[in-house]
């Protein structure tokens, strides 16, 4: 969670990294829109726990700040906007959240306000255009980029937006839309900026990253070219669907030096029946094969991956596939979390496991990375590494995404070269 104030405008971005770039978009359209004394939730709904901090946000907002407007946008206010609504809190559709009409209001922030929908601004209770479910969705205006703010020495670039998929466990196609991608020469500007201020790292990322261009006849692949013929010194992609990753793409990651050595997969289980009920494309052979073929084709890659634990059905053996998935594939970096039924996806309807084994499992799969990411950490004792200096002066990550802390400071914003001396619990000293 990062949070941004700017003329007393202060936004707060829950979840992922297409947030917190879209979190910059937003600040600069409220403070586009003249408003004072506002904050804006920007909330995420990947798992009911997201949601329920999505509420306590907005209670505390509400109390700690009498005066203010609240503003509640993102992934949790499309699927539950009512509720939002009911408590007080104005409430903007994702694909409004970086329009400055959205915050222009002379509605209380004390009683129902305006629900800002995709292309118009309607008062709760009017009549509603088309809608799925208890959403709006008007016709898409076509995305944006969203690139975060010059707070942080990375740039985050968000290139793309919404989920064709229909995977069982997933809301995001409820709560953001089918996929949509930014036009390539968009991105570029975007990428330019963040070069212009002194951003050395610029990080791809979207709702499903890997489907990049899927609309408009291109690819990720094709962006990431265009890309490099900036002065980009590091380029870094989040999460991809292992099913996407062509020969093109393929080809960048392990040979491209500019691309960090460090790739993050959704692979979300390790069994295959359970993925098969998820409804995920690949197979378990198919990510301990991709992950075989990155390792022997760029050896000092890193290996990450989301992974969901407790499942509908899912027993023991099959967990079992998904503790094995973490050495098979060497995953060092390991996005693990309980499931949580959402509202309106077919594994909701499917039988549950229970939400305290759902725990213990998740518990389970985070102790085994633990221990496989400290051996990895071991390993890199003594190696020398490039290092991105974040704007304390003293932390950072090593190409392969390695957590670094410097014994002395260096200048933030800069890439420095060092050498890992020790680990220190889930970090490298660095001198």
């Amino acid at each position: 969670m990062t949070v941004t104030l700017a003329d007393r405008v202060e936004v707060v971005n829950f979840g992922c990294r297409l947030n917190i770039a879209e979190g910059e978009a937003i600040r600069a359209a409220a403070k586009a829109a003249g408003v004072r004394d506002t904050i804006v939730l920007n909330s995420c709904a990947v798992t009911d726990e997201a949601v329920r901090q999505a509420r306590q946000a907005v209670r505390r907002a509400l109390r700690d700040r009498p005066g203010a407007e609240v503003v509640v946008t993102g992934c949790a206010a499309e699927l539950e906007r009512d509720a939002f609504a009911a408590m007080g809190a104005r409430v903007v559709s994702n694909d409004a959240k970086g329009l400055t009409e959205s915050y222009q209001s002379t509605v209380s922030p004390r009683r129902r306000g305006p629900i800002t929908g995709r292309r118009e601004i309607a008062p709760a209770g009017d009549g509603p255009p088309p809608s799925r479910g208890n959403m709006t969705f008007d016709k898409p205006a076509p995305y944006q980029p969203a690139l975060s703010g010059a707070d942080h020495a990375r740039a985050f670039l968000g290139v793309q937006t919404g989920c064709s998929h229909s995977c069982t466990f997933c809301a995001t196609v409820l709560a953001r839309g089918t996929a949509r991608s930014a036009t390539a020469e968009a991105v570029i500007e975007a990428a330019r900026t963040a070069l212009d201020r002194g951003q050395r790292e610029i990080i791809l990322t979207g709702v499903d990253l890997a489907s990049y261009g899927d609309d408009s006849g291109t690819s990720l692949a094709a962006l990431v070219e265009a890309l490099l013929t900036l002065p980009v010194e590091r380029l870094r992609l989040s999460s991809l669907d292992p099913d996407r990753i062509d020969d093109a793409l393929f080809a960048l990651l392990t040979q491209e030096a500019r691309i960090m050595p460090h790739v993050h997969l959704s692979l979300q289980a390790g069994d295959d029946m359970v993925l098969t009920r998820m409804k995920r494309r690949h197979r378990r052979a198919d990510a301990v094969r991709l992950t075989e073929r990155l390792r022997a084709a760029r050896p000092d890659i890193a290996i990450g991956a989301d992974l969901i634990a407790g499942f509908p059905t899912e027993d023991e053996k099959m967990f079992a596939n998904s503790m094995a998935l973490i050495d098979d594939c060497d995953i060092v970096f390991g996005h693990i979390f309980p499931y949580s039924p959402r509202a309106g996806t077919p594994a909701a309807r499917m039988p549950q496991v229970g939400r305290a084994i759902a725990r213990e499992r998740a518990a389970r799969l985070r102790d085994a990375n633990a221990r496989r990411r400290t051996a990895w950490l071991d390993a890199q004792v003594g190696r020398t590494a490039s290092m991105l200096v974040e704007r304390d002066g003293l932390t950072g990550h090593a190409e392969n995404f390695a957590p670094l802390t410097l014994t002395t400071p260096a200048e933030p914003g800069s890439i420095v070269p060092v050498r890992l001396t020790a680990r220190d619990g889930d970090r490298m000293l660095a001198a």
